[in-house]
């Protein structure tokens, strides 16, 4: 561990440390700030950005959440029928969906933030497949469902069209004049969203210095949580979130847990060769972090270029992927034992979420739960020798299949409760953990240009697609698409022609979205 600290003073992490926290431009390629930790930072604090302290704008936002958030559940705000909003969905997708969605499936079965979320309903809307709209709105009344639409541009084309399409299912419902009722938004785009029928007023803001995956803390994921759990607790969660921040920005290196995680993962990566990490918390409420950290780890550092634009020549990034234990164990960790060697993350819970102990069984299902936790990080480090299975009268044909190498890499993080709190903590862990190997490794961790080419040539496939189908015709080589594309998408024409496509009308199909005309399947639930 010296060797890799002295690796971390020579690559000026804490260098780039101060630069973040002081509001420096470390997103280059975009000339930007890199400040989610001001999201979460007390109002006393001074964080500037181009010589203007940013944190008085944060408490503002908050203020206007906490006051939304507290009329829409004490009954002030109502819908247009004046029915009270107790179900929200939310439309985002990316880090406007994965951080919150990880948020809320670690509070959701906390007994004291369960309380508080009594009688309430969030759910998430991303994926612009109709049949994610399904999901998130069966078995929805419009008249007591408010909608949160999450993109910075307003013009994100899969969040859009899924916040047009929930629009006219309230428009069919309740009339045009309801959407200001029922719809808001978090954007900086206040002249589309008003174009959209949103009230300005109600669009809650967020800046260009913070990152879509690192947005949890601001309105992106505070107003939903807000919305669901009260302001109270998201408050737990951003003072959880900073208090890491600050351990972060002032421990010695030797003591700092993201700096100290950071470089155990550079070490496994770049100097052991492991490409893949597994994220397995014996928690099931921490379901959702895996997906999330994927996102964070393998958005900001699946990089093949320096910050300069220098092609690497050394591993960088990491498969990150992930499921609860003991899912995971009948699931995958065969490979993780005997085959790739892939560093674990462990992360357990003292206080258990919910306590069940039957009589009559010698352990509780959280402690049999945690005998898993402790053993498998055992299991990886020691492994099991063939001496060993001799000794056991393991039979000779069985030892080659039965033998542990061990020296397998793994680390365990413990909590003591999983809470608003505690989550916070978590997040800015993960966060500041990937920030370290960027730093080491000489990355922009803040950009995300891989993203962009897809996007662009979808644009491309919409309007070809448009066009052929208006026109009944099928591609040829002369639409400039490689062959294998043209022909996947003529196929896809001849299916679509084959079935019934009516012209495109505003009226839901009774087996996607619930309606007094007609139930969908509660499967869909």
């Amino acid at each position: 561990m010296e060797k890799l600290y002295a690796l971390a003073r020579a690559s000026g992490v804490k260098e780039k440390i101060n630069a973040m926290f002081s509001g420096e431009a470390m997103n280059s390629t975009e000339n930007r700030a890199v400040l989610h930790v001001a999201t979460r930072a007390p109002r006393s604090k001074v964080i500037n950005v181009d010589g203007s302290n940013v944190v008085p704008d944060v408490h503002d936002v908050l203020d206007k959440i906490k006051d939304f958030s507290d009329r829409v559940r004490n009954g002030e705000w109502v819908g247009h029928t004046g029915l009270p909003l107790t179900d929200v969905v939310c439309v985002g997708i990316g880090g406007s969906f994965l951080g919150p969605l990880f948020v809320h499936t670690a509070l959701k079965t906390n007994q004291s933030h369960a309380a508080d979320a009594q009688g309430r309903n969030l759910r998430f809307l991303a994926n612009v497949d109709p049949v994610d709209v399904a999901r998130a709105l069966n078995g929805l009344n419009p008249e007591t469902t408010l909608v949160v639409v999450v993109s910075k541009t307003f013009t994100t084309a899969e969040t859009m069209l899924n916040a047009r399409t929930v629009r006219q299912w309230i428009i069919a419902a309740l009339g045009k004049e309801a959407v200001s009722k029922h719809m808001v938004a978090v954007s900086t785009n206040l002249k589309l969203v008003s174009e959209f029928g949103i009230d300005p007023k109600n669009a809650f803001a967020f800046w260009d210095w913070v990152g879509g995956r690192y947005s949890v803390c601001s309105a992106v994921g505070m107003l939903p949580l807000a919305l669901q759990y009260g302001f109270d607790t998201c408050e737990q969660f951003l003072k959880g979130a900073w208090s890491m921040d600050e351990h972060f920005a002032t421990a010695e290196f030797e003591k700092n847990l993201p700096v100290t995680l950071g470089l155990i993962s550079t070490w496994n990566v770049s100097f052991l060769g492991c490409d893949a990490r597994a994220i397995l918390p014996y928690c099931q409420a921490l379901a959702k972090l895996a997906p999330h950290i994927q996102q964070v780890a393998m958005e900001s550092n699946g990089k093949g270029v320096t910050i300069d634009g220098t092609p690497v020549d050394y591993p960088t990034g990491e498969i990150d992927f992930g499921e609860p234990g003991t899912n995971g164990q009948h699931s995958f960790y065969q490979l993780i034992h005997q085959g790739r060697v892939i560093p674990c993350d462990f992360i357990g819970v003292i206080k258990s979420q919910q306590s069940v102990y039957l009589k009559g069984e010698i352990v509780s299902n959280h402690d049999e739960l945690m005998c898993n936790f402790f053993a498998q990080a055992d299991a990886l480090a020691v492994g099991k020798t063939p001496v060993e299975l001799r000794a056991e009268n393991c039979p000779d044909t069985l030892i080659p299949h039965k033998t542990f190498t061990g020296n397998r890499p793994s680390l365990s993080i413990m909590l003591p409760e999983l809470n608003a709190y505690t989550t916070g903590q978590l997040l800015s862990l993960y966060e500041h953990r990937v920030a370290v190997q960027g730093f080491v490794w000489g990355l922009n961790s803040f950009d995300q240009w891989g993203v962009e080419l897809g996007k662009v040539l979808a644009t491309r496939v919409r309007a070809t697609m448009h066009d052929k189908r208006n026109e009944g015709k099928m591609l040829d080589s002369s639409d400039g698409y490689n062959h294998s594309t043209e022909r996947m998408l003529n196929r896809y024409l001849q299916g679509k022609a084959q079935l019934k496509y009516d012209t495109p009308s505003d009226v839901f199909p009774c087996d996607l979205i619930n309606s007094e005309e007609c139930r969908p399947p509660s499967s869909y639930a």
